[in-house]
């Protein structure tokens, strides 16, 4: 199994932000998109003119971010394994989880009832763990390869980045939340996947990060075919997400390095955009 490739290249914008650390966790949400800056120990939000918005969050490392029906935000502290809580005012330790998880946390995606999905990023045994909305944590998947982002379709399936991997793995989410029916959605990627999101016609935007580009896939029985490409030079793709006014602004996170740890102290993250055909769906 692997991936086919077709035509279809789409030019970036002008950048739309710059001047972050390391963004991760793109989430749209209200009108704004939201990102975490993992070494500036910050989450951010800009507009779709490029105003920004901090949120300092000191001695936390975050990555990925979601929200629950009520509109609370959920921050994932990667080397802290805590899930933090942002109701507009305060920020919280809602759920520890260093117990459960083999390695740091890393990208997570929130469902409809409010359950939120965490990587824990192992090389080899890496974990998804289950917050649900009463605090509690649950380990729902197991033996993943560096999990990575995650989205959420219509139907209620979970699609998982499995970087060292190089494909994309899919789950049933069963009625209590579980997961099930594990398949491969997408093998032999260009790059290792890093950060994802979901379309309505059910493709998937995910960062290739050693590839230098963003890819559009579409899985066919584990063979991933390339409809789109967006290439951004010698630069890190990092992760993505589909927001805007009509849903059709693909969001992009990229940096100068794709190892986290060569940047402390930088500021050559940045976000740049580009218009697609089909809107987005997806966990929030």
């Amino acid at each position: 199994m692997g991936t086919t490739a077709t035509a279809g290249e789409l030019t970036p914008l002008a950048p739309l932000a710059a001047g972050f650390c390391f963004g991760e966790g793109p989430r749209w949400f209200e009108g704004l998109l939201w990102f975490s800056d993992m070494l500036g120990e910050a989450v951010h939000t800009v507009t779709v003119g490029g105003a920004t918005t901090t949120l300092p969050l000191p001695g936390h490392a975050p990555s990925g971010l979601g929200f629950r029906p009520d509109g609370t935000l959920l921050i994932v502290s990667t080397r802290r394994r805590t899930l933090l809580a942002y109701d507009g005012e305060t920020v919280a330790t809602v759920a520890d989880l260093s117990a459960l998880a083999p390695a740091d946390l890393g990208d997570m995606v929130v469902d409809s009832q409010g359950r939120a999905y965490i990587g824990s990023q192992a090389r080899e045994g890496g974990v998804i763990l289950r917050v649900d909305p009463d605090d509690t944590a649950h380990v729902v998947a197991t033996d993943l390869e560096f999990p990575n982002g995650m989205a959420i379709t219509p139907d209620g399936t979970l699609i998982v980045a499995e970087s060292i991997g190089r494909r994309l793995t899919a789950y049933r989410i069963d009625a209590d939340g579980g997961l099930s029916d594990r398949r491969v959605f997408a093998d032999g990627l260009d790059g290792p996947p890093d950060g994802i999101c979901l379309d309505a016609e059910g493709g998937v935007w995910t960062a290739m990060t050693l590839a230098h580009q963003f890819e559009r896939i579409e899985g066919q029985r584990g063979v991933g075919r390339v409809t789109h490409r967006v290439d951004i030079g010698d630069r890190a793709a990092i992760a993505c997400m589909l927001g805007g006014a009509a849903g059709r602004t693909l969001f992009m996170l990229s940096s100068s390095d794709a190892y986290p740890e060569r940047l402390v102290g930088t500021q050559l993250s940045r976000v740049d955009t580009v218009i697609v055909d089909t809107p987005g769906v997806g966990g929030r």
